[in-house]
């Protein structure tokens, strides 16, 4: 059981991880500008090709439910990284984001009926404070626009990842995410259309690289991955996993651009882990077996819903 459960925690690190070259990918092979256009292009082909893969359309409620959660989870997030990514550097907007563990042990209390513990406030401070280590400099550019848009996205993720959890679909899981993502790109097009006009009539083979690198392995694999974790996992122990991007991110740049690593980065990726493994450990009840909580009855008879 016990490898069971560390063999999803581990499958479901891959997705933020895979997310924290999210930055990288941006700056040095997408055209510059085009936040939008890069949030559409990452979401909608891959949406497609998993629609095609499974040939399974939403039913019933789920035409709503998946449009609500692919604005959530795909459209106005996506939208929201891209433009934080533009306009911020990489470490503020990281340190913004790391927010998001509170804010879905906060809703997971009312929507989902969860104990909100101090270790789970503990560990998301000491996430967060982890993160500003790693990751903020002295020097950091402030941008209005961005910190807001950081901000609406670890916000909207937030309401995204509890409400997953809340409504839990009867189909397979690759349709599920391809619902989502095909919503949240749909949702994107006329927006990107309207604020940055047509693509770029010429795209660079870097351009192109960029755009398929982000959607098939940074939205169809780990979206799927992700939405995985949620199904099987308490809400709040995935999104602690979304800690693991600004570390990759850090160790991305060290690798690839040559940039520095210093003591204090060192010790702030020691505190983001440290963290994350104290957020996946379950309390347990009377003779060690996993607590019963009420959130668990009524994620149950939610799945019916």
């Amino acid at each position: 059981m016990l490898s069971n459960r560390l063999a999803i925690v581990l499958t479901t690190a891959l997705a933020p991880a895979i997310w924290g070259t999210t930055y990288l990918a941006t700056t040095e092979l997408l055209p510059p500008g085009r936040p939008l256009l890069a949030a559409v292009v990452r979401a909608l082909p891959a949406g497609l090709l998993l629609l095609l893969i499974t040939r399974r359309l939403p039913r019933g409620v789920w035409w709503w439910r998946a449009l609500v959660l692919g604005a959530l989870n795909i459209g106005a997030f996506l939208a929201l990284l891209f433009v934080a990514a533009y306009r911020l550097p990489g470490g503020v907007a990281a340190t913004v984001g790391a927010v998001q563990p509170l804010l879905v042990a906060g809703l997971s209390v009312g929507l989902l009926g969860e104990r909100l513990t101090v270790r789970t406030v503990l560990s998301a401070l000491a996430g967060a404070a982890g993160v500003g280590l790693l990751v903020l400099r002295a020097d950091a550019r402030l941008d209005g626009i961005g910190v807001a848009a950081a901000l609406g996205g670890a916000v909207v993720m937030a309401v995204g990842v509890v409400l997953s959890k809340r409504w839990v679909s009867p189909a397979p899981l690759l349709a599920t995410t391809g619902w989502q993502l095909v919503a949240g790109g749909l949702l994107l097009l006329p927006v990107a259309l309207l604020v940055e006009g047509p693509p770029p009539a010429v795209l660079s083979g870097a351009n192109l690289a960029g755009y398929g690198y982000l959607s098939l392995v940074g939205a169809a694999l780990a979206y799927a991955l992700w939405f995985r974790g949620i199904r099987a996992l308490p809400p709040v122990a995935v999104t602690f996993l979304g800690l693991l991007s600004p570390v990759v991110a850090t160790l991305a740049g060290w690798a690839v651009l040559g940039q520095g690593l210093t003591g204090t980065q060192v010790l702030g990726g020691a505190v983001v882990l440290a963290a994350l493994v104290a957020s996946q450990a379950r309390r347990r009840g009377p003779g060690g077996r996993p607590a019963v909580t009420v959130g668990a009855v009524a994620r149950a008879s939610h799945t019916t819903d």
